[in-house]
């Protein structure tokens, strides 16, 4: 039929085969395949049809290649109605995953049979779209709406047996043999006389909803969904398949996601999904560089990072050694991972004979010695650069040679700890962050040195790890510690100029930030910044710099572990209230300064907060710190809560305009001074060309 979709017949069956590697993907020329082959199969002594694929998986999704692109006939939807219209009837057989557009082709299809180690789902939620051939129409038809709802808005897969279960699989295949087993399957439907069993056809009865289920649900998902929309529009879909005929139904559907493929959110959220995967690549980096082997970790310090650490390890079954500097600091070091593990378990996430083994892989020492034979060691204690380096002259006497030493420094620099080694080669930054067995980001921190089997070596075990990992060159705070300062700068600035903490944090929180930088500074500890503070020279002697968060500190005020920062604490629930005393302080303050407060917008809380952000990044990108502005958005993305509809700061820069951001600095410059609004030149470049960062990314990749 074509290069990627064969069709024969084996008795009275016809076998439509997919042959697109890797993942056989909904190309044009998969549609088109599928579609003839179908056209054939309709006039030949054929009683059924089997839609099967070669290789690893059944139709993984759609061909990401053609994203953004004009469509090219014939469209899925018009395949899928060849399928669900077929004069005979086609058992999808299912193994691998069946995701997004593959799966949708199995739901127009009369059966579906599938191995048991195989996964469906609709996960187009997670690129800011919902399924645009049938998928909010067919699943609660045979799902229920309730299961539905919940499939399509989390967007995650579903194991077949539990598929099997919700009544969207029909069959479970035992034994390797996909083909034959599902031939069998299709040969016992002709003998039973089975139906051609369309999903269309099924009506769903709303009497098992509640009157407001549907609005309940859109408040719930709205909570969650930190400014995009993908979620509230599969509701209004799901809605329909109750409400409409189908046909109805599958237009509404088209006509939401053709909205969704417009909107800035789902621009910004493929554009994550690309630059994912852009990150894991080092330009100068040989294809063929070697990779050391790591069968075993060991990871200094068992605090909440150390511990959070090994836990990433241990999960993949990687044996790790947690070393402390007493008996007591490693007791409650492995006390944490165990709690840690504990609360997974009984949220029902873990299996306790899983956590079980995977602690097992966690043993604890107070002895150098005995890290000797490690393929790798990660340094895990508090940023002091003395102590590392004193911890990495301990590690280059005892580690065996070829073992790579990482430090999990946030700030300090690599290649000054990388020099109390004789092996500076070895030596690389890898900075998790907290909690490290839950935050996805890993920035990989290349020293001057680091050798590149190192680099690629990290690189992949970060990726085994299933951390998304970012390339930083050497500075202060890497990429993202380094573009924060001015961040949190401005939080307190704003203060002093006329805002209250719950102003600024409201203004982030509802441009889809997690936590407001003020609230997440009473989160992380007052104290922690304030410490970090007395230890830099570089600062300018400003009266007005953090000032408000100094003055919290020597208050006593640091955050929810003393139960009062910028906000107040609940002792038991920690919910932070407003707290006048702290406001009537700010105002005080401002008076001592000469600063007359005034009423500030939320739009210049967001320019005053990420404009600095945008500028600081530009500068990054001029020195090569990172290696590319997408970078950076995965940087922001998964280390710091940036919201996924926004792209990212550099994203959201191109979004709002270089010129703007640029004629804002400008602005901001004139009337606060240079010291912290001058803009980056890379930025009056971009500005004064017309050009976005994306464009620039396009131009140093050569593409």
């Amino acid at each position: 039929m074509s290069e990627a979709v064969s069709y024969e017949l084996q008795d009275e069956i016809g076998v439509i085969s997919v042959n697109n590697p890797p993942v056989n993907a909904l190309a044009q020329i998969v549609r088109e395949g599928i579609l003839r082959s179908l056209e054939l199969a309709q006039e030949d002594d054929s009683k059924a049809i089997v839609l099967c694929c070669e290789g690893r998986t059944f139709i993984a999704g759609a061909d990401i290649t053609e994203f953004g692109k004009p469509p090219r006939e014939p469209g899925l939807p018009k395949v899928l109605s060849a399928i669900e219209n077929s004069s005979k009837p086609v058992v999808a057989a299912i193994h691998g995953t069946a995701l997004g557009g593959g799966f949708e082709v199995a739901l127009a299809c009369h059966y579906r049979c599938a191995i048991k180690s195989a996964k469906v789902g609709l996960p187009e939620v997670k690129l800011g779209l919902l399924p645009g051939a049938g998928g909010t129409q067919r699943v609660p038809r045979i799902a229920g709406v309730k299961a539905a709802l919940d499939m399509i808005t989390s967007g995650n897969p579903v194991a077949v047996p539990k598929a099997h279960n919700m009544g969207l699989i029909d069959a479970l295949l035992d034994g390797d043999d996909l083909l034959s087993a599902s031939v069998r399957y299709a040969m016992g439907l002709i003998e039973s006389g089975a139906p051609l069993k369309r999903i269309r056809d099924i009506n769903i009865d709303s009497k098992e909803l509640e009157p407001d289920f549907f609005e309940n649900a859109r408040k719930k998902l709205a909570r969650r969904a930190r400014g995009q929309i993908a979620q509230d529009r599969i509701v209004s879909c799901i809605e329909a398949a109750v409400e409409l005929p189908i046909d109805e139904g599958l237009e509404r559907e088209r006509e939401l996601f053709l909205e969704l493929v417009s909107s800035p959110e789902s621009a910004a959220m493929r554009h994550i999904f690309f630059a994912e995967r852009q990150a894991a690549k080092i330009k100068d980096l040989p294809k063929d560089a070697a990779l050391r082997p790591i069968n075993k970790v060991a990871v200094i310090g068992g605090g909440t990072m150390g511990g959070g650490i090994a836990m990433c390890f241990a999960n993949v079954g990687i044996p790790v050694v947690l070393l402390e500097v007493n008996d007591e600091a490693l007791d409650r070091g492995l006390g944490i991972i165990r709690k840690n593990y504990n609360i997974t378990v009984q949220k029902g996430k873990l299996p306790e004979n899983q956590m079980e083994q995977r602690i097992s892989l966690i043993s604890g020492t107070t002895n150098y010695e005995d890290i000797a034979d490690v393929d790798m060691v990660i340094e895990a204690v508090f940023e002091n650069v003395d102590l590392k380096k004193e911890i990495f002259g301990k590690l280059d006497s005892v580690c065996k040679q070829g073992a790579i030493l990482a430090t999990n420094t946030s700030y300090q620099d690599v290649d000054i700890i990388s020099e109390a080694t004789a092996r500076p080669q070895d030596v690389v930054g890898m900075h998790f962050f907290s909690p490290a067995n839950v935050m996805k980001l890993l920035e990989v921190v290349r020293g001057e040195k680091t050798s590149d089997d190192v680099l690629a070596t990290v690189m992949q075990i970060g990726k085994k790890i299933r951390k998304v990992c970012a390339l930083s060159r050497v500075c202060y705070g890497f990429i993202g510690n380094r573009m924060l300062g001015g961040y949190g700068r401005e939080a307190q600035m704003l203060l002093l100029d006329g805002c209250t903490p719950s102003q600024v944090d409201s203004a982030l929180e509802g441009f889809g930030m997690a936590m407001g930088p003020l609230a997440m500074g009473d989160l992380a500890g007052l104290d922690v910044g304030y410490k970090a503070r007395e230890a830099r020279t570089d600062l300018p002697d400003d009266p007005k710099l953090y000032r408000m968060g100094t003055l919290l500190v020597e208050m006593g005020r640091h955050g929810q572990k003393t139960g009062s920062g910028f906000y107040k604490y609940d002792p038991e629930t920690r919910k932070r209230v407003a707290d006048p005393e702290v406001e009537d302080r700010i105002i005080e303050e401002a008076n001592k300064l000469g600063i007359e407060r005034r009423a500030v917008s939320d739009d210049e809380i967001l320019a005053r907060c990420f404009y600095p952000l945008i500028n600081e990044g530009a500068k990054i990108l001029e020195e090569g710190i990172a290696q590319r502005a997408s970078d950076i958005d995965v940087v922001y993305i998964y280390g710091y809560a940036f919201p996924v509809a926004k792209g990212g700061p550099m994203h959201y820069a191109d979004a709002v305009g270089l010129k703007n951001v640029y004629d804002k600095i400008c602005e901001f410059r004139d009337r606060y001074g240079e010291e912290y609004w001058s803009p980056a030149p890379l930025l009056k470049q971009l500005a004064e060309e017309g050009k976005s960062f994306a464009e620039w990314d396009k131009e140093r990749s050569g593409s």
